[in-house]
């Protein structure tokens, strides 16, 4: 009993200090563009905006684009094709300069500053390959991520996704408001899966399929997303998916345990073998 009366003294005064970092960090904020402050208000009101590379019209855009097809032609068959779950593929690909400098790009930096409040840390990027499946499991299941209080990930189309090859789904932040009972009814169903994520099923009863929220899109699409705040997950397939994925936090994140998996060796770690290796990073 004492145990738990600290910890949860312990949460409450962690709480304080961050919601206290935010307020003072709210003064330091950068300035946005007009297109880029929409962006963030469509982030504080669903915690999901979607857009394309071209609209979004970052520099290195391009580069981005040849690198990451590139090494998709590089990935190895996974020869699971007999299984059941097909775990999705993962290359972390962080290391390579034309996937960081996507990352770091300053307009982009200064949107994620200024819905997570406080300054941030980008952590990387995974290359990621999605397989056919026939039921949920793993990422397929509805879920929150846990690495901070708000994260941004970015995730980005490299091939055209419709419903068979499984599109990213959502349901809008405004219809699972904090202390909300359509909140409390979720998350102690998430609580009782141990966090491992929840079915369609479940989640029928509380938020109906009609208002959740499908992310269909050609080979280019961006979908930034609070995954924390915002209950998602991929949708079953037929056909294979790849995207991209980049990940930020506040820095510190509340569970940095949970960001290495963007530079160690969790996943194959893709670096260079010499500067001739990568594409050229334009400038």
């Amino acid at each position: 009993m004492f145990n738990a009366i600290k910890h949860k003294i312990a949460t409450l005064l962690s709480d304080f200090q961050y919601y206290l970092a935010r307020w003072k960090h709210s003064r330091n904020l950068p300035a946005l563009e007009g297109s880029d402050r929409n962006i963030l208000n469509t982030l504080k009101k669903d915690g999901v905006c979607v857009t394309t590379l071209a609209d979004l019209g970052l520099n290195s855009s391009p580069e981005l684009l040849k690198a990451a097809y590139h090494q998709l032609s590089q990935m190895e068959n996974p020869n699971n094709d007999h299984l059941d779950e097909r775990l999705p593929q993962i290359y972390t690909v962080t290391g390579l300069p034309e996937f960081y400098a996507w990352g770091v790009e300053k307009r982009l930096l200064n949107i994620i500053e200024n819905y997570i409040g406080l300054p941030i840390a980008f952590h990387g990027v995974h290359l990621r390959k999605d397989f056919k499946s026939k039921y949920q499991f793993g990422t397929l299941l509805w879920h929150s991520d846990a690495e901070d209080r708000r994260i941004i990930k970015i995730f980005i189309y490299l091939n055209d996704v419709e419903e068979k090859t499984g599109p990213f789904e959502y349901i809008p932040r405004s219809l699972t408001s904090l202390f909300s009972w359509n909140y409390f009814r979720l998350y102690y169903k998430l609580w009782k899966s141990g966090y491992m994520g929840i079915n369609d099923e479940q989640v029928k009863p509380v938020i109906p399929k009609s208002a959740w929220k499908s992310c269909p899109g050609p080979a280019g699409t961006v979908i930034i997303v609070d995954t924390k705040n915002a209950l998602h997950h991929g949708t079953v397939r037929t056909e294979d998916r790849s995207a991209l994925f980049f990940c930020y936090t506040a820095n510190p994140p509340e569970r940095p345990d949970l960001c290495t998996q963007y530079w160690d060796d969790t996943y194959h770690r893709v670096e260079l073998r010499s500067a001739s290796d990568a594409v050229k990073v334009s400038t």
